[in-house]
């Protein structure tokens, strides 16, 4: 382990400890994501959601942040998109539920705030899937693309408030990996099922759960990027 990796699982833990230890700052949390779930939102996927990049980075290059990696416009984007997935979250889980029970099998009224059983599995289940298929892919291919912008204005604030070209980083954004990975592989394997239990959980913790979603997924594609690369260089070899 190296000494940055060291520093870092200590500011993780000095971060977490406050609310095992202390129940007050527990409860003063839960208190705040029922008074200010907007707010909640922007924070929670400001901090974990980047945090999962910054892995992501420390897993193919060694380093948790790099000049132009744009830890703070990254930031600022995963916060506006936690707030659109609040969104997003409060609409399919009320409408799909509504949908599935009027058009394709009955489900008991309220199944979803009751305790578990099958019908709320499946109506979890059914959210999940509506949520990937017709709001992910739309949500994905936007946050590329502000990855590309902060990346081309080499990773500064004062970049990445200029005008994004959604024109020309379409054309270079790169759709074999889009639809072969992103779309193809992560939304039915990974997403969709992780979703099916966050839609389990009380509405609280949903985003709270999603968030921390963010920085498995980045230790999944970090992995995943590191055999990308080594694969050409034992090919080499």
């Amino acid at each position: 382990m190296k000494k940055n990796d060291f520093v870092f699982l200590c500011c993780i833990a000095a971060a977490i400890a406050p609310f095992v230890l202390f129940q007050n700052v527990l409860d003063l949390y839960v208190e705040t994501l029922h008074s200010h779930k907007i707010a909640m939102s922007f924070l929670q996927f400001a901090l974990l959601a980047t945090l999962g990049e910054s892995i992501a980075l420390r897993i193919t290059q060694g380093v948790y942040n790099r000049p132009g990696f744009g830890l703070l416009p990254r930031a600022l984007v995963w916060g506006c998109l936690g707030v659109v997935i609040k969104m997003a979250f409060s609409i399919f889980a009320v409408g799909t539920p509504e949908f599935i029970g009027h058009y394709v099998y009955p489900l008991p009224e309220k199944v979803m705030a009751g305790p578990f059983s099958l019908a709320k599995l499946m109506g979890s289940f059914s959210i999940s899937v509506t949520l990937n298929l017709l709001f992910a892919p739309v949500f994905m291919t936007f946050h590329k693309i502000t990855d590309m912008h902060i990346l081309r204005n080499g990773g500064t604030l004062k970049g990445f408030f200029q005008p994004i070209d959604f024109a020309r980083n379409l054309q270079e954004l790169d759709w074999s990996v889009m639809w072969g990975f992103v779309f193809k592989k992560t939304l039915p394997l990974f997403w969709i099922p992780a979703h099916t239990i966050t839609f389990l959980l009380p509405p609280s913790f949903q985003i709270l759960f999603a968030a921390m979603l963010g920085i498995v997924l980045g230790v999944l594609l970090g992995v995943a990027g590191r055999k990308t690369v080594q694969k050409p260089a034992a090919a080499c070899s």
